[in-house]
């Protein structure tokens, strides 16, 4: 075999880039002592099943390439994944949709009125402060580490 090369993500078609973007997530959720199971037909409105290492969580998961809501995630306790900026945002899709309505025009987009969705490749910032504490990065997780091994010593 030869030396393995890093992949384009740009270079991905969609399918490959779901595929791609469960591992990356499924990686980082190990870090925080989750196994993943993908599912290949949405299953309550997710794609993703994380349970934790000790079996008292879980978490139900769709799996987004960028920040989405949809009225069809409702009431079914869904966490919206999705990679941002070197990290993750896995948030409780029903507690952001309702702040996002709140402090955003996305209750008023056409997209939302008319389809119940809405999606962007940009976070808004009014929205920021909220999502912040659902965010996640390889960096995060290291500095955390670091401060339990300092409180150690």
């Amino acid at each position: 075999m030869d030396k393995l090369s890093l992949v384009d993500y740009q270079n991905l078609d969609s399918r490959q880039r779901e595929v791609y973007n469960y591992q990356k997530l499924s990686a980082l959720l190990a870090d925080y002592g989750y196994e993943t199971v993908r599912l290949s037909a949405d299953w309550n409105g997710a794609d993703v099943f994380a349970l934790s290492f000790d079996r008292k969580k879980h978490i139900l998961i769709q799996l987004k390439s960028r920040l989405a809501f949809n009225v069809k995630y409702q009431k079914k306790a869904i966490y919206i994944a999705f990679p941002y900026k070197g990290g993750w945002y896995i948030f409780p899709h029903d507690k952001i949709l309702k702040d996002a309505l709140k402090l955003t025009k996305i209750g008023k987009s056409d997209s939302w009125k008319n389809r119940g969705g809405y999606s962007t490749s940009n976070v808004p910032d009014k929205i920021l402060p909220q999502l912040e504490k659902y965010y996640y990065s390889e960096c995060k997780l290291i500095n955390q580490l670091l401060k339990k091994k300092a409180t150690a010593d």
